[in-house]
């Protein structure tokens, strides 16, 4: 087996690091939406959640809502729109500013992602989390050690299929 670098330089490589652990549970996470025929990314979730809790939304506030660049927001902003999740409208005082607000449809996908997903992937998370201890490189190596053993999109299916 080949060392793992990014795990072995500690703080170093920690930006590295955490991207990984975020780019896995993104993946996981993708897998139970693929199962489930969601038609989005993971990583678009954010945006649709955003523009539910704050209401209708420019692009600049979505990116900053986020935490992501304007361009990022923008080509959400597209991928969404055209798949009917998202309304985009142009301002009537700057023709530049666009607002976005979810479509029935949109609306429809958060509400059922707020009843019977999002909290199955906050619950799956929180398990994988729940044991850590001590200091955040250990913490890390558990994070993952614990999603090698059971990915988080396995513990998200139990829920799903044994919703107790």
């Amino acid at each position: 087996m080949v060392d793992d670098v990014v795990r072995e330089m500690g703080y170093l490589t920690l930006g590295s690091r955490l991207r990984r652990i975020g780019e896995r549970f993104q993946s996981e996470v993708q897998r139970v939406l693929d199962d489930l025929g969601v038609p989005i990314q993971a990583s678009q979730f954010p945006a649709l959640a955003a523009i539910d809790r704050l209401g209708p939304l420019t692009v600049g506030d979505l990116a900053e809502a986020i935490g992501i660049t304007q361009p990022g927001a923008t080509r959400i902003m597209m991928q969404l729109s055209e798949i009917g999740l998202l309304d985009v409208r142009q301002s009537p005082e700057d023709q530049r500013r666009r607002f976005l607000s979810l479509t029935d449809k949109g609306r429809q996908l958060v509400e059922t992602s707020k009843r019977d997903l999002w909290p199955r992937i906050d619950a799956a998370v929180a398990e994988i989390c729940s044991d850590l201890t001590g200091p955040l490189l250990e913490q890390l190596t558990a994070i993952e050690h614990d999603l090698e053993t059971t990915p988080l999109h396995h513990r998200i299916a139990r829920q799903l299929h044994d919703p107790a």
